[in-house]
């Protein structure tokens, strides 16, 4: 099969690539491929003719995109829109990565593939976009609170600050499924591989808040928990930019209907990333 994915240089986009290892791949960085640019699009997919497209390019600065709505809905809606129109035309499958920023946040169970959007954040809004650029035949996959082993991430950040400083104060009222790229890489490859079309919810097991995983963090790096200290979002000092949905949970229920394997519990893989970064250093 021949795969092309998008944000190929991206946190998620580099697993996909590896993810894929066996086929034919041509990976299309943000220098590579513009997906604001509708003609260079369609030139390169044409060029490319690709059995299957997977889409990971994002502007996923989440404060970024509430002050520049033009762009955030340039890249993340519009670059769908183009991604899509080029896939179609080529009869390549499409694979979107969306996020749990769709949500609203006010509920207090896990959000299933069937729940409505209702999204706060300019961001969560422009992904929305990208998800109703799309066709029925092609395959949505919304994840959540993501780390690995390339680009910024949470984990990187609080062993990075706790190298620096006795202690930590992260938030514990934001509450969601942590997921690592790599597992997230492979469930991609799956659904592509079998052609699955439709919505899913794809993250690690398991529940927790940000203060929950940098505790956790520490954990598995040998460090004293008890550094972290937990505080409430509106305690924040700056205040972040852009609204945080509270509760985004997503209960990963057509992935279990369709008989598919869940992730493993995220403490899993982030034991894994967490050796990971220590032999890095």
């Amino acid at each position: 099969m021949r795969v092309l994915v998008t944000g190929a240089a991206g946190q998620v986009g580099r697993e996909v690539v590896a993810a894929f290892e066996g086929h034919d791949v041509v990976a299309a960085d943000r220098v590579a491929l513009d997906v604001t640019d509708r003609d260079a699009v369609l030139t390169a997919v044409e060029g490319v003719r690709p059995d299957a497209v997977v889409h990971a390019a994002a502007w996923t600065d989440v404060d970024g995109c509430e002050g520049d709505r033009d762009r955030a809905f340039a890249v993340n809606a519009m670059g769908a829109r183009h991604v899509a129109e080029a896939a179609r035309r080529a009869g390549a499958h499409l694979c979107h990565l969306s996020t749990d920023y769709v949500f609203a946040g006010d509920e207090t169970r896990p959000y299933s593939e069937w729940d409505s959007p209702a999204p706060r954040s300019v961001y969560g809004r422009s992904k929305l976009g990208g998800e109703q650029a799309l066709s029925p035949d092609d395959t949505v996959v919304r994840t959540s609170w993501v780390n690995g082993h390339h680009g910024r991430n949470f984990v990187k950040a609080i062993l990075r600050a706790a190298g620096e400083r006795e202690e930590l104060a992260v938030v514990d009222d934001q509450h969601g499924c942590p997921t690592f790229a790599g597992d997230l890489a492979a469930m991609i490859r799956r659904l592509v591989l079998a052609r699955m079309p439709g919505l899913f919810h794809v993250t690690n097991q398991g529940v927790t808040t940000w203060w929950g995983l940098a505790r956790d963090t520490l954990v598995a790096a040998g460090l004293d928990p008890h550094r972290v200290r937990p505080v409430a979002t509106a305690e924040l000092d700056p205040p972040r930019v852009a609204p945080r949905p509270a509760w985004s949970v997503l209960d990963n229920a057509a992935l279990r209907l369709s008989g598919l394997p869940l992730l493993d519990d995220y403490h899993v893989p982030l034991e894994r990333l967490v050796r990971q970064l220590e032999r890095d250093r």
